[in-house]
């Protein structure tokens, strides 16, 4: 007898194709799956870098009795005494609240170097190197060309950043995710109560009391009883996305001569907008940040600037609206809304420090409607409530709106 060979078992083709298809299939159904999971973790991290901020802005409150002061610092320099002379012997008050907080961040080592004189400055190699004289207190203005190179200001501190947002390195320095609320209104937005001299004047004072009505007013000290709507009926301060130099219509701003302030959403409307691409600016649209070829006027470009685009945000238009800045100079300014590269809104923080994510559909009341400034009247004129709705009303201090809603749920 004869032995019958062994049987051999394999898969077939069609068993292995079937195989392979299914994986496949399962590999296609997991991977949003777990970039859900991964959006959703930086999301969460994002929160708890703004629970960090507005613990920080309560401890300050409570050692100083105010808040941390927007756009502040060293004055103009005497030598020039003059707003538009850039020098790097002071910072023409131009220092952000979040300067102000960094001890309480955990961030002692970077406030020692930055409220005292500093001897070093940054190499092209972007290595500290030994510089004489050494830098005054507090460094020069954040938008001076002197500033890519004080090292202060080109520190990333993790804490102002949000974990879904990429941007990163130059042409920005320091770069900021979050934004303190200036109100609905942008009257007076970049100088408050003064003028450019940094002087105080009655004129400019009335316009800042008229138009300023957010928990932060440029170089006034703001404290929490000035905030009489209640903390956790008003937001103190926003997310906001940082430029990527895409022409992003959140992270830059397209320029209207006049007509802003009437109508907030005139950018939108006047054909800026790239039509195939709609959170795009058209090529051919003039934006804010082509004065200086981007690399100053980026969204959130630099932590230490107090300016609006910057770490400022209005309560104008809603989340993740597009920018657009009035072209009136001196003085130019515009709408800035908060804005992030999470799903669908982003962050607010309250004046009791929670963190509450607003959706871009928040209720905005009439978005054509001319905002609250000095010389108007009717809806719009000064302790009017405000003419943007529930958004409007989060945005302001003291213009006794009626909040029913609840943020948090």
């Amino acid at each position: 007898m004869t032995a019958s060979p062994r049987a051999r078992r394999a898969f077939t083709l069609v068993e292995l194709l079937v195989v392979i298809a299914i994986i496949g299939i399962l590999v296609g159904l997991l991977l949003p799956a777990v970039q859900a999971a991964r959006e959703a973790a930086r999301r969460m991290s994002c929160s708890n870098n703004f629970k960090q901020i507005g613990l920080a802005v309560h401890n300050y409150h409570s050692t100083y009795k105010r808040l941390p002061k927007h756009k502040t610092g060293t004055g103009l320099d005497p030598g020039t005494a003059n707003w538009w002379i850039w020098s790097p012997n002071t910072n023409q008050s131009q220092l952000s609240a979040w300067v102000g907080i960094t001890p309480f961040i955990e961030q002692q080592g970077l406030w020692n170097e930055l409220s005292r004189p500093l001897g070093a400055e940054l190499g092209d190699d972007g290595q500290r190197i030994t510089k004489s004289p050494s830098w005054s207190a507090f460094g020069p203005k954040p938008s001076f060309w002197a500033s890519f190179k004080y090292p202060p200001a080109m520190t990333e501190i993790p804490t102002y950043r949000c974990p879904s947002d990429p941007g990163y390195g130059v042409p920005a320095q320091g770069r900021s995710n979050y934004a303190v609320c200036l109100g609905d209104s942008f009257c007076k937005a970049e100088t408050g109560p003064m003028n450019h001299a940094l002087v105080q004047t009655s004129a400019d004072a009335q316009l800042s009391r008229a138009g300023q009505r957010g928990a932060f007013v440029a170089h006034r000290a703001m404290r929490f009883r000035d905030i009489l709507d209640g903390l956790s009926n008003t937001i103190i301060a926003g997310e906001i996305a940082t430029d990527l130099g895409d022409r992003d219509v959140r992270t830059q701003a397209a320029r209207s001569q006049t007509g802003v302030k009437a109508n907030p959403r005139i950018c939108e409307q006047n054909g800026a907008i790239d039509p195939s691409r709609p959170r795009f600016w058209a090529t051919s649209t003039l934006l804010f940040s082509d004065w200086d070829g981007g690399s100053i006027y980026g969204r959130g470009f630099q932590w230490m600037n107090g300016e609006t685009f910057h770490t400022g945000c209005f309560t104008i238009t809603p989340p993740n609206t597009a920018a657009c800045w009035q072209n009136d100079w001196p003085g130019q300014q515009g709408i800035a809304p908060p804005s992030s590269r999470h799903q669908g809104g982003c962050h607010v923080m309250m004046g009791d420090g929670a963190v509450v994510f607003v959706t871009d559909s928040i209720e905005a009341g009439d978005q054509n409607a001319h905002m609250v400034e000095a010389g108007q009247q009717g809806k719009s004129a000064p302790g009017q409530k405000s003419p943007y709705g529930l958004w409007g009303a989060l945005g302001t201090r003291a213009a006794s709106e009626i909040i029913q809603e609840q943020l948090n749920q």
